[in-house]
């Protein structure tokens, strides 16, 4: 039984491939895939023991997406901070995060097909690490989520500006949320 199975299997996989090369691809001719890199300024909320860290970072991000029939596009993307140092009487307080994760965006073309308004919605993990003037230090991972409103100006059939502005909600011990302003470039092949 377990032979006859398999063989089934084989078979199929055989007269997939088989009918593969007359499969019609032509769906994904109005697919633009495109790489771009992002300033990144953050605002947090922190809380807690956490309250005494400089509430605001600054990071970049790089991302590769593909937008898909003029009005929906998706965008995974991998953004770091640097440390951000904060002196109290007490010491220094540090902080920095990493966050990687999807974002599903929607385009709305304005005025000409050049300028497009953005929406988008997202999950990410989010990677923070804090560090106490007492040498104690934390590492904390959490699934956010995002949502996000902007704009796009296609300038060349191959180059975009965007600017977005992004809340993500983290609901960490010491980080409930983010406040984001991005602007960056998109390169689309």
């Amino acid at each position: 039984m377990k032979k006859t199975l398999l063989l089934a299997g084989v078979a199929s996989v055989l007269a997939f491939n088989a009918n593969a090369s007359e499969y019609n691809w032509n769906w994904m001719k109005d697919w633009s895939p495109y790489v771009g890199a992002d300033y990144v300024y953050s605002k947090g909320k922190f809380g807690g023991e956490a309250r005494h860290m400089k509430d605001s970072n600054n990071s970049g991000s790089v991302n590769v997406g593909v937008r898909m029939y003029d009005y929906l596009g998706l965008e995974a993307f991998y953004q770091q901070s640097g440390e951000r140092k904060a002196h109290t009487d007490a010491g220094a307080y540090k902080n920095e995060f990493l966050a990687y994760g999807v974002d599903l965006y929607g385009y709305m073309p304005i005025m000409c097909s050049n300028f497009n308004v953005l929406g988008s919605l997202g999950m990410a993990n989010y990677r923070v690490r804090f560090k106490y003037p007492t040498d104690k230090s934390f590492h904390r991972n959490r699934i956010g989520y995002r949502a996000g409103i902007g704009m796009q100006w296609d300038f060349t059939e191959h180059m975009a500006v965007r600017v977005m502005g992004r809340y993500s909600y983290l609901g960490m011990a010491g980080l409930d949320n983010l406040q984001e302003v991005t602007v960056g470039l998109r390169y689309t092949f």
